[in-house]
């Protein structure tokens, strides 16, 4: 294993306090419990807080900021934070509206999210992500993974919450971009966790995982590598079917790396995937390109549709200033 690391003990509180120095102005971290807050903490508003197994970046502390996150709970590499992070960002965070929780549907975070959940004194709401249709079931999840769906979630919901909007408000409007988005991930290589030591998986340079979890964890099926169209129409068919989005249908299409596949090969599925939506007769309204929902070091994408309307997109559009995403201020 090569990567820049000082001692894998200390890896993840090393990378936090960078990432806190590099975005002082907008983000505390704050340890023991570790959590990750907004520099200067909102008022009056639903406080929206996410998080997960670190090596996701910049999901989610990436996303802390106006507009999106009110906190986030990094967890050990693939590893759900504790109850007890939750809490005290929760109670950092809380802002006289009540606390949602956006969770990906991964067994560990569910059930630790959930028991935070229990033990909190005031008003909360949970919405559980679920875009990844590559797999009814995984080694990691029962039901459908959350994956880079969960972002335009965060946007739009964190938008919404920036408006004053009630906890209940926020929590349907979550559901609904669940409910209307799909993804697919295909990995070239396996990811290599820094505890660990050596890739989660073996994969020859003949081969490809189609359907790959954000963890590493089996897709559909291995299967051997293919020119660039073949892969994505194959990633954009699964998509529609789960979709299965209406003829003149606005969408927001997002391709996302997950750690090590350059901007150039990710536009070149962009092109790929919006011909075939296009022929499909979609209309592309909105559009993201690049790594937000990574799986450290993995050489791979994620192909993410969401059916727009003048609801989502209005919080598409919104203002953001986090360290990950910064438009309209």
């Amino acid at each position: 294993m090569k990567k820049f690391i000082n001692n894998v003990d200390n890896m993840l509180l090393e990378s936090l306090s960078g990432f806190a120095a590099a975005h002082n102005d907008l983000v505390t971290l704050n340890l023991d419990p570790n959590f990750i807050t907004r520099k200067s903490k909102a008022k009056n508003k639903v406080a929206i807080i996410s998080g997960g197994g670190s090596g996701h970046e910049p999901l989610h502390a990436g996303y802390i900021g106006f507009g999106m996150l009110d906190a986030a709970c990094p967890g050990q590499v693939f590893t759900s934070p504790t109850p007890d992070q939750m809490l005290a960002a929760a109670e950092a965070v809380h802002a006289d509206k009540g606390i949602l929780f956006i969770v990906k549907n991964y067994a560990g975070d569910v059930m630790n999210f959930e028991m935070a959940a229990e033990m909190l004194s005031f008003e909360h709401a949970t919405i559980l992500t679920s875009d990844d249709c590559a797999v009814i079931n995984s080694t990691y999840t029962t039901g459908r993974r959350g994956v880079a769906g969960t972002m335009i979630i965060e946007k739009c919901v964190g938008s919404l919450a920036e408006t004053g909007a009630d906890l209940a408000a926020c929590k349907t409007l979550g559901d609904k971009i669940n409910s209307s988005t799909a993804s697919i991930g295909v990995a070239l290589t396996s990811c290599t966790v820094p505890a660990a030591g050596r890739p989660t998986f073996d994969i020859s340079d003949a081969e490809l995982e189609m359907g790959v979890g954000i963890h590493g964890e089996p897709g559909r099926r291995r299967e051997s590598m293919r020119d660039a169209d073949a892969i994505v129409k194959d990633m954009v068919d699964a998509i529609l079917a789960d979709v299965k989005p209406a003829k003149n249908q606005e969408i927001l299409l997002l391709v996302n790396g997950l750690g090590a596949t350059p901007l150039m090969e990710l536009y070149l599925i962009y092109n790929s995937a919006a011909k075939l939506l296009n022929q499909h007769g979609l209309q592309i309204a909105r559009s993201l390109v690049g790594n937000y929902t990574t799986a450290i070091d993995m050489a791979g994408a994620s192909i993410t549709v969401c059916l727009l309307d003048e609801e989502i997109k209005k919080h598409w559009d919104s203002p953001v200033h986090t360290p990950a995403l910064r438009w309209g201020l």
